[in-house]
């Protein structure tokens, strides 16, 4: 075999190789079009609870962060496309996200309720929205939810890439209501300005089915060495009491305790 047979045999070798993290760096992809769990200030810094939630985790794992922001259903196909290392976004797991992807420890688990006028008179029931529209973010579970449980009952469910257009929208008038993560819709809604008038309705929802057994980062399959790096990590962060600390910043009196 010649020098340059040789070359090309180790070059197409090299191009099927992973393409691994660099040594010491952690690479979060999100969205950041979530708070309190993700968000740009107004100078464009990263902030949230899931912010800070990577740094103490990279800080536990001796890395450094970096993150990349792309939209919530981008984050599978772009972590499979090694794009970054891991999803930090605030992702819950499930059973159709795990046939995809793989997760490391549930970190923390928040409830996700259904925001409409406070007197719509309103419950996130099929019953309680015959005949209106519920806005969601595409992509999310909580889509996945609506779509599952209320749209074949003549409920009309209404995709958003950026949660932000369906507050627009409820606002307007032109939706009912928008089921989300309590949290974000608290911080990200209910406590500004435009969410005057409006409240949660009706108890939260569950199928832990699809709404999943907690948030947790997800990584690629077979990614083996990197999830036991995050879990320790995680461990080392929840013996510290970080994941209290931060739920009570950013979430108030809403518990995130996960199970064990």
């Amino acid at each position: 075999m010649n020098k340059f047979s040789a070359l090309v045999l180790i070059t197409c070798g090299l191009a099927v190789l992973p393409a691994l993290a660099d040594e010491g760096k952690i690479r979060f992809g999100l969205e950041a079009l979530y708070p309190p769990f993700e968000s740009k200030s107004p100078t464009g810094e990263l902030q949230g609870f899931d912010i800070d939630l990577g740094n103490a985790v990279c800080q536990a794992a001796k890395a450094k962060c970096q993150w990349l922001d792309t939209s919530f259903d981008g984050l599978i196909p772009a972590l499979q496309g090694r794009k970054f290392d891991a999803i930090n976004s605030a992702m819950n797991v499930t059973e159709k996200r795990k046939q995809a992807i793989d997760f490391t420890d549930v970190i923390y688990r928040v409830p996700t309720k259904l925001i409409a006028l406070a007197d719509s008179g309103l419950t996130a029931t099929p019953e309680g929205l015959k005949g209106k529209s519920v806005g969601v973010l595409q992509g999310s579970i909580q889509e996945s939810y609506a779509n599952a449980h209320w749209a074949p009952q003549g409920i009309h469910v209404v995709s958003y890439q950026d949660q932000n257009q369906v507050y627009m929208d409820l606002t307007s008038g032109r939706l009912d209501s928008t089921l989300v993560l309590a949290p974000a819709g608290q911080s990200g809604f209910l406590a500004q300005p435009q969410g005057k008038g409006f409240t949660f309705v009706g108890d939260a929802v569950s199928d832990d089915k699809i709404l999943g057994s907690g948030i947790a980062f997800g990584i690629r399959k077979g990614d083996d060495a990197l999830k036991q790096q995050l879990n320790a990590a995680i461990a080392k962060v929840k013996a510290q009491g970080t994941i209290k600390t931060l739920a009570h910043k950013y979430f108030g009196d809403i518990d995130v305790s996960a199970p064990q």
